[in-house]
Parts: structure tokens; sequence; C-alpha cells
């Protein structure tokens, strides 16, 4: 278990240890403060397993310090940012990038599943990240709502930061991973990292096609109480269709195709979330038809009121067929210049027409 800090504990004589953020299997998670350049920065505290040899412990040790060189090199904004790896009683700390947000499972779990554009743009975001991370050769290996930090407010003001690269690979790395052991969440793992086989861009896809099913219907088509079902599940069970995933549902069954060759790439996703997201925006920000004075128009020109609103003494001294010098009669000007049907209001549809048309 990790040790807790007694009062404010100074981590390699520079990282002050305030409070504890969260926990999770592959480690601690501390709030602390960097001494030396003064700022918030948060620190993972990496859990080892128990009953480990020396030789195997010295394997993890050297894995999750390649953990930190391979998510320090990333550089994109929808990747935490790690600052440094320090050394200190005999297991390895992360120090990261410190944000002050709610993971998209406790929104998920506290807000309920989401609609389909705010699911959309998550989801590109998340797709962003991992696309940047595997033109550089990185594998997450455990994508999942509680590995998704989700900043700001609104609709339109949210960022998706992808979190915990705590069993990343690089490609080129020589494995480090106990055989047999697989390493990440049974209910978002791809069928063929259940299998024990190897990984690649596709696996982190699928883990992404299962997230975007989560955030439609509130968790993963493979949740079950035992870990080990959920794995039978993953490889053997076709996920149930979702029940609201309205748009997103080509994109969610073109991720989760059990086998990785015929799985959705990066770019037909991302094509496809992008449409989403543009579409869902247009249809909730389609202009409504108001009442509206052609008088008020640009450029509209002023009309002569009616005949049966002028004063009657103006009709008296006029005789039938004779008009004032530079005026016409009402019939003449067309439909347009008489009647309060057409030069009063009329609909704002009517006078320009619906950029986006059905």
């Amino acid at each position: 278990m990790p040790s807790e800090p007694t009062g404010e504990r100074l981590l390699a004589r520079r990282y002050r240890l305030v409070t504890h953020v969260g926990r999770g299997g592959m480690g601690t998670v501390w709030q602390a403060h960097d001494e030396v350049l003064g700022r918030d920065v948060a620190v993972k505290e990496v859990i080892l397993p128990h009953g480990l040899t020396d030789e195997e412990r010295a394997v993890h040790h050297k894995r999750t310090f390649r953990e930190a060189r391979t998510a320090a090199r990333l550089g994109h904004p929808g990747v935490v940012t790690v600052y440094d790896v320090v050394e200190e009683d005999d297991r390895p700390w992360i120090i990261m990038e410190l944000i002050k947000a709610r993971s998209l499972d406790q929104v998920i779990k506290q807000d309920g599943p989401l609609e389909a554009r705010r699911a959309a743009e998550i989801g590109r975001q998340m797709l962003a990240a991992l696309h940047a991370a595997h033109e550089a050769g990185v594998l997450h290996r455990d994508v999942k709502p509680s590995n998704v930090l989700i900043t700001g407010t609104g609709r339109m003001g949210e960022r998706a930061v992808l979190t915990d690269f705590g069993i990343a690979t690089a490609s080129g790395d020589a494995t480090l991973t106990q055989t047999g052991l697989v390493m990440g969440s049974p209910a978002y793992i791809a069928p063929e990292r259940a299998r024990g086989r190897l990984a690649g861009p596709a696996s982190d896809l699928w883990s992404l096609g299962v997230t975007l099913y989560a955030m439609m219907n509130g968790k993963s088509p493979f949740e079950r109480s035992e870990p080990m079902a959920a794995l039978i599940a993953v490889i053997s069970d076709e996920p149930d269709p979702p029940e609201k995933g309205g748009r997103l549902i080509p994109v969610i069954e073109g991720l989760l195709r059990k086998n990785p060759d015929q799985r959705m790439g990066a770019i037909e996703a991302g094509a496809l979330l992008d449409d989403i997201v543009r579409q869902e925006t247009i249809d909730t920000q389609r202009t409504m038809a108001v009442e509206f004075s052609m008088d008020e128009l640009p450029g509209a020109q002023t009309t002569i009121p009616p005949a049966e609103t002028r004063e009657p003494e103006s009709r008296d001294r006029e005789s039938p067929g004779t008009k004032a010098p530079g005026t016409e009669s009402p019939e003449s000007r067309g439909p347009e210049s008489h009647g309060p049907e057409s030069h009063g209001a009329r609909p704002y549809a009517e006078a320009y027409a619906d950029p986006y048309p059905e």
C-alpha cells in the first residue's frame, strides 16, 4: 500500500504533497506544490503489485520511467503534461500537470448519459490526442472514462484531456509486461488484447468506441460483475445496440469491430465525429421564424398608407379617375405597396430563406 504523508511530506526535497486526489489500480495521485518553481502539480505514486521478486520490481520501475519519458514527449493539449519523474522509497513518482476537473466517469455518473453533440466533441478531442500519440509511436492501452478529465463548463468550452499513460508502451521498446498478464480495464480492453495478442493503435480505438458507448448509455456494454466475465464478453459477445446512440451509432459500431484489421480507422472516425458536431450545432442554432416589419429591413422604402387609413377629406377632394401630380393609385403599385398583409409584419423566414434547409 502507498505510504500516507505525515503532515505535508516533501518529496525529492522539492515537491510538497498536500492532499490525496485519487487512487486506482496503477497508483495514487496527490496534489502537491513545487517548491522550486512555485506551482501546483499532480504527483502519481506508482503502486507495485504484491509478491514481486526483486527482478520483477526492477522491471516495473524501468517500465514506469519509460512511461514518463513516453508521455513527456507527446506535447499535445489533449494529453496531460509530464514534468518530471523521481525515485523515492524504492518506487517511482511521476510529476504531472495538475488539472482540477471531473473525470468523464464522474460526469457520466453524476449527470447521466451525454447528448450526442457533446459526446462527439469529447470523442473527437480524445481521438486527436490518441492520433498524436500513435503518430509518435505511443500506445495508451487503458483508454476509459476515468482516464479522461473534462475541464471547462458548457457545451462549447470543454476540454478533454487524456491522462494516466500508466501502462503506455512505445513502438520499438522491448515489452516489459509479464507473460500472461493482461494490463488494463476488462470492460474497455480490446478483444485482441484480451486474447493475449499484440496491441496496436486499433486497440486504443476499440477502447474509444466503448467510451463513446458509455457516454451515450451510462456504462460499457461489456461491464460484468467479475473481471473474467467481462473479458469473456469482450471476446465472444456482440454489444447490444446503443439505445441512445443517435448519429454516433455508425462510429460506435465501426470502432467495435472485433477484428482489428476491419476496425474503423482514426481518419474515418474523426471525419464522422466532425460531421456530427457540425450538424448538431447547425440544428440547434437554426434561426426561428419571428414577426418582422418590412419597414425595419435595411434599405426598405416608406410606402404610402392604404386608402382606408387616409384622411376622409383627401378622398372627397379627389374626383374619380384623377390623381395628384407625381403620385400613383394604390392599384398601380402592385401587391407589395398596399394592404396590411403585404407591407406590414410578416415572418422573418419569408423575408430571408433558411440558409440551412432540411
